[in-house]
């Protein structure tokens, strides 16, 4: 993607995260899930006295629950949404979560020295990223040899070949760019260094207003009724409903050789 395409892509995403966090209802409804949260807390096993970056923390939901359990870590929420970032400061203050920051940057180069954290976390994120490959070899950049890498992002179904998933979500002038499948991950993370050493699948149950959906109807007619039949689609008088599956993949950095 072309320099400037990456930068617009990054404004829409930065405008439309500022309209769904003041949605503040809608966007906690669409993204948290109690159950997969544990999950993935359960699943980290992170040691006490760490450096974790949370990559696209948005409100912190990862964030504030890793620094409650894991006090001698030091945890970082990094992100492009400035509005998002003060208030999670102010309630970082309010629940005197000492080992809890958070930094704005610009969507491309991590504001952190080379080999500066021991974990870099992301739910939800990486499909509104638009230099994909960049970013996975900045997230290698910023680990050290031996750290850690969890993902957590949706995927498109198995049969949706022409991406239908990926056409519906981008409806919402939000910055999405794509899902994912665990290969396509996996390509990725080879390409900078990083190795899949472990993981799970999930799903999410997604709604999304009507009214940031204009062009729905001309869409079902553009793919195969099956493929949409698969994400369990259910219309009502405003909103529309979606299941996603979603890959939760744990990388490791690969150490130096010799």
């Amino acid at each position: 993607m072309a320099g400037h395409k990456i930068e617009e892509s990054i404004q829409k995403t930065k405008q439309g995260f500022e309209e769904s966090f003041a949605a503040e209802t809608l966007y906690n409804r669409q993204t948290q899930d109690e159950t997969h949260l544990n999950r993935i807390l359960n699943f980290l096993k992170i040691d006490k006295k760490v450096n974790i970056l949370d990559l696209g923390t948005g409100t912190g939901y990862l964030a504030f629950p890793i620094a409650e359990k894991y006090p001698q870590a030091e945890v970082t929420g990094l992100d492009i949404v400035e509005k998002a970032l003060c208030r999670n400061r102010q309630r970082a203050e309010q629940e005197n979560l000492k080992n809890l920051h958070f930094v704005s940057y610009d969507g491309m180069k991590f504001p952190f020295a080379d080999q500066a954290f021991d974990w870099v976390v992301s739910r939800y994120a990486l499909h509104h990223f638009p230099a994909i490959e960049e970013t996975f070899r900045e997230i290698s950049r910023v680990l050290k040899p031996g750290g850690r890498f969890f993902l957590s992002d949706p995927a498109p179904n198995e049969d949706d070949a022409e991406r239908f998933v990926d056409a519906y979500m981008q409806l919402k002038k939000d910055g999405h760019i794509r899902f994912y499948t665990r290969g396509e991950w996996q390509a990725l993370a080879d390409a900078a260094g990083l190795t899949l050493c472990d993981g799970f699948t999930s799903s999410i149950r997604f709604p999304k207003k009507r009214e940031t959906a204009p062009g729905w109807e001309d869409l079902l007619k553009r793919f195969d009724g099956g493929v949409v039949k698969g994400y369990r689609v259910e219309v009502t008088a405003d909103e529309i409903w979606i299941t996603e599956q979603v890959n939760n993949l744990l990388f490791q950095k690969e150490a130096p050789r010799g």
